[in-house]
């Protein structure tokens, strides 16, 4: 797979080393020379030009990469690139890191945005799967399906504890997609039996009704 960096400060360079180390081709872009950290991370191309301009996206041949990742420090720019990659280059996929979380609302579809990643939101829902147990976490948001990822530590007081994952009539368009159990995570399946402090990650999608799959998590239901 073919990725291109937007952004060769701290956050750029570590994609980029993770997307190497799993043999990916990756190339990094920044304007400011002071980024230009080649011996960081040497293996990457590197090009001193502004992604914002038509010219740098066709220097690096944008039109033949699978994704284009905006990683700069400024969400103005990033809306741009990922906006450039998908209308003038066509490129697949656009992932864009937003800074400032009132700015979250503009990296969708509209502004060529696939996967917007908000820093600040994601630690705020560390913080908060990592002190919750019987709260219902937003995890991460699918900007173009708006799909959610949640996640719950099933607590000693729920009705689930001990029954099993087949039995248990999820709210449509509700997938329990892992069980993490010490530490360890399992691929559920129907003869499973769920138990006090697990935590269980959930794919719902747009019209799933939050406090309907927490009503279902902490006061049960018939098994059938």
């Amino acid at each position: 797979m073919r990725v291109i960096i937007a952004g060769a400060g701290s956050v750029g360079r570590s994609i980029a080393r993770e997307l190497l180390a799993h043999e990916h081709e990756v190339t990094l872009i920044d304007r400011q020379p002071t980024a230009m950290r080649v011996a960081q991370v040497p293996e990457a191309e590197w090009l001193l030009a502004d992604a914002c301009e038509l010219p740098t996206l066709r220097d690096v041949h944008t039109e033949t990469c699978d994704v284009m990742v905006a990683a700069t420090g400024d969400d103005k720019a990033n809306l741009v690139i990922a906006l450039l990659a998908k209308t003038e280059f066509g490129v697949p996929r656009t992932v864009a890191r937003v800074n400032n979380p009132k700015n979250e609302w503009m990296f969708d579809e509209a502004w060529g945005v696939d996967v917007a990643v908000s820093t600040p939101r994601i630690m705020t829902a560390m913080v908060e799967e990592a002190v919750a147990v019987g709260d219902l976490v937003k995890i991460f948001t699918f900007h173009q399906s708006r799909a959610d990822i949640l996640e719950l530590t099933l607590p000693p007081t729920s009705p689930l504890v001990g029954v099993l994952v087949g039995q248990v009539m999820w709210p449509q368009d509700t997938v329990l997609a892992c069980i993490v159990r010490d530490t360890r995570p399992i691929a559920p399946s129907p003869d499973d039996t769920l138990e006090a402090g697990d935590e269980l990650l959930f794919v719902t999608g747009r019209d799933v009704s939050e406090e309907t799959l927490l009503t279902l998590l902490m006061d049960g239901q018939d098994a059938s």
